[in-house]
């Protein structure tokens, strides 16, 4: 039996119930036991949370961790331990590995390798077509046997529309979720920034916002063809938005995410071709991003996360058009995500709606709340700490943040996963 002990003078989120409140959770085999408006006399192991926040652990879509084939960017055993740092319980990690997961044999791997390495719970997606080739379906039955939370070939989009049906009426009858990344190829093949006077100044390759909701058309027309689950992985600009709410309206089973950095950032901060700003989809424009923050508040985009992308110094230190692509994110999501809460006046309620109440429920897992029975996967943390970040001190073997050097908000104090204390600072 795990430790029975409670965690008194906390500040609770719960993001099921939409409430905040003082109290304690009583912790009990690795699951959360009761939630106490007063701490109880009990004779157990009691940590005082110093008033902090107490919240479910944040799931976040999107981490992509290099091994085996590029481990030298990331491995198991540091983002996990990143992870930890930043709050996070559950990496949902990404197929584009070298080799890709797309077979039952790599997925156990990776899941073994795991579970030996790391501290914090991992939901793997497996590739929709073998490669990410977009020619031949995965045996997505087998992979979900194996332990496949969903199927994406991350930003290699499926360019052949009779493939893609074909997989998303399989993942239908499965009853599979498939997350895509809504990009027109053609118009993005190339493009390190977005169309506009900021572009042009810098002479940079750019592509139309419009290729975004171009690719987001293409794919909600299948969905409502096939009735797939669907989920976009991010959507970032405004013109991509009226698709998306006429496709709730109309029943489909759709959701939409988006990166921290496209909700913090906007195009200016690439400044004078800072590589360590060069992420995909590009970074957006000042109203842009604060349309992506109102699509948030009212629920048009459902969650959040840090597209962990690690890349190593030599892709980097490029000019701007060679660099690679992509920034590591697990241990600045929440920071990052509080300048929205200190900023934008995102409740910390919503927030955690984003970041872990609505992941879980869109891949089924049984974190994101803090009633009875749930999986003690927790994080204490006080949102107002004040730290200036030094990209030196990540965890991460990879250090390509694009917030080096701010002034930010947010710390995490500790870190449990099913009431294992995993992290403390």
């Amino acid at each position: 039996m795990r430790n029975h002990f409670i965690l008194n003078n906390a500040r609770l989120i719960d993001p099921e119930l939409d409430k905040e409140f003082d109290g304690a959770l009583e912790i009990k085999d690795g699951f959360i036991y009761k939630v106490h408006k007063v701490t109880p006399d009990l004779n157990i192991k009691n940590i005082d949370c110093q008033g902090k926040y107490l919240a479910p652990g944040i799931i976040d879509i999107g981490v992509k961790i290099c091994e085996p084939g590029e481990r030298h960017k990331e491995s198991f055993k540091t983002a996990g331990q990143a992870a930890a740092a930043g709050g996070v319980t559950t990496m949902v990690t990404r197929a584009d590995t070298i080799p890709t997961v797309d077979t039952p044999e790599i997925l156990s791997f990776m899941l073994k390798r795991a579970s030996e390495a790391t501290p914090v719970n991992i939901s793997p997606m497996a590739c929709l077509t073998k490669g990410r080739n977009g020619r031949e379906m995965v045996e997505m039955s087998f992979l979900i046997d194996s332990g496949a939370v969903a199927f994406s070939d991350g930003d290699h989009v499926l360019t052949d529309i009779k493939v893609f049906i074909r997989a998303l009426t399989y993942a239908k009858s499965l009853n599979a979720l498939v997350i895509a990344h809504p990009q027109e190829p053609t118009l993005s093949k190339g493009a390190t920034s977005t169309s506009g006077k900021f572009a042009s100044l810098r002479g940079l390759p750019a592509v139309s916002a419009m290729a975004e909701r171009i690719g987001l058309e293409r794919d909600l027309a299948v969905v409502e063809m096939t009735g797939a689950s669907y989920h976009a992985d991010q959507i970032t600009t405004a013109s991509s938005l009226p698709a998306l709410i006429r496709a709730k309206k109309l029943g489909l089973d759709v959701t939409a995410g988006i990166s921290i950095h496209h909700l913090t950032l906007n195009e200016l901060d690439v400044g004078d071709y800072k590589t360590f700003f060069k992420v995909k989809p590009p970074l957006r424009s000042e109203q842009d991003r604060e349309l992506m923050v109102e699509a948030i508040k009212s629920g048009v985009i459902d969650i959040i996360c840090s597209m962990h992308t690690p890349q190593d110094e030599e892709s980097k230190r490029l000019p701007f058009e060679t660099a690679a692509s992509g920034a590591v994110g697990l241990e600045t999501l929440l920071p990052a995500a509080l300048r929205l809460y200190h900023s934008n006046g995102i409740s910390l309620n919503l927030l955690w709606k984003a970041l872990s109440l609505t992941p879980a429920r869109r891949l089924g897992l049984p974190g994101g709340t803090l009633k009875n029975g749930a999986p003690a996967d927790l994080i204490i943390f006080d949102p107002n700490l004040p730290f200036i970040l030094d990209r030196e001190t990540l965890k991460s073997k990879s250090k390509n943040t694009p917030f080096d050097s701010q002034r930010m908000q947010g710390r995490v104090w500790k870190t449990f996963v099913a009431g294992e204390e995993v992290y403390s600072s």
